[in-house]
């Protein structure tokens, strides 16, 4: 039986202003990279065979931190784009407060909450998912399927997509599911059936996550 882990990056500074960070480049707070730290210390009694991010160096960094206190520094890392978060278009950059004033709530609402509704310039999370599952299948289940455990680090959209693939999650019920930054998640995989467990870190240390 293999293991898949899911890690979200740590707090980035946009994530601490409130800003729809979506496609830029940010870095992780001082916050960002403890939540890294702590991620990597939760998972080291966990054999990690190969590790997958996203090109974005909050999450790049957020992985190699992990390594660093898991003593995993020689695994195969693969980074691609596929994993990046969700665009928001214009709206990146923006603080999500005053996007509402500027828009509405039920504007942005719709922009943040629904499927397939796009923002303007950016992605729909549908459009987050039809780039996450196919990177998937391909070059990240045949891992699993050989035996490996496999470490995702990558975004709260992007996992959202994966999260609703593996678990066979509705289109509407994905939309409520909060990821936590640094939270590490994981599920057992037999026979390309995942069950998901609970996060590895007490439930007392969970926080509310902030999208984007």
């Amino acid at each position: 039986m293999s293991k898949l882990f899911l890690v979200r990056h740590g707090q980035s500074q946009w994530n601490l202003e409130n800003r729809f960070t979506g496609g830029q480049d940010i870095d992780l707070t001082e916050l960002g990279k403890q939540e890294a730290r702590h991620a990597g210390q939760q998972l080291q009694e966990q054999k990690i065979d190969i590790a997958f991010s996203s090109k974005l160096v909050r999450a790049r960094r957020t992985l190699a931190m992990m390594l660093e206190e898991m003593d995993r520094l020689t695994i195969p890392i693969m980074t691609t784009a596929c994993l990046n978060e969700r665009s928001y278009g214009m709206l990146e950059g923006l603080n999500k407060a005053e996007t509402v004033l500027k828009y509405g709530e039920a504007q942005v609402q719709e922009w943040r909450r629904s499927f397939d509704v796009i923002p303007p310039g950016g992605e729909s999370l549908k459009d987050t998912h039809d780039r996450v599952i196919p990177y998937f299948k391909k070059y990240i289940a045949p891992e699993l399927a050989s035996g490996k455990n496999v470490l995702i680090v990558a975004h709260g959209n992007s996992l959202r997509a994966l999260i609703m693939f593996l678990e066979h999650i509705s289109s509407s019920e994905i939309m409520k599911r909060e990821i936590a930054t640094g939270v590490p998640l994981y599920y057992e995989v037999k026979d390309a059936y995942f069950k998901r467990r609970e996060a590895l870190l007490s439930k007392s240390l969970l926080k509310t996550a902030t999208h984007g």
